[in-house]
């Protein structure tokens, strides 16, 4: 078993995969990440105007169940409640790389 984590994962989010890359999360400038739908997720929910597509080989349903989930979701979750401020980088997207 591998520690590595989705390309989707932000350094910082401690919580692991759900499962394999399933997602491309973009942010609004097409700079972008493949994840699980937990991570895709997460990230969706961190960015404005950010979007998620099904990779080729997605189950049915994948890009649209991290779309409902970010919904759910705060922006930045792993962070906690003092530390909701965007971060400094241009775009969060950045930050995977």
């Amino acid at each position: 078993m591998t520690d590595a984590r989705c390309p989707a994962a932000h350094p910082e989010d401690p919580t692991p995969c759900d499962g394999p890359p399933v997602v491309t999360v973009l942010d609004a400038h097409n700079a972008g990440a493949n994840g699980c739908e937990h991570h895709g997720a997460r990230l969706l929910a961190s960015l404005e105007g950010g979007r998620v597509y099904p990779l080729p080989d997605a189950p049915e349903g994948s890009a649209i169940r991290t779309f409902k989930a970010a919904a759910d979701l705060r922006p930045f979750p792993w962070r906690g409640d003092a530390e909701q401020a965007a971060p400094s980088l241009p775009s969060i997207v950045d930050s995977l790389h």
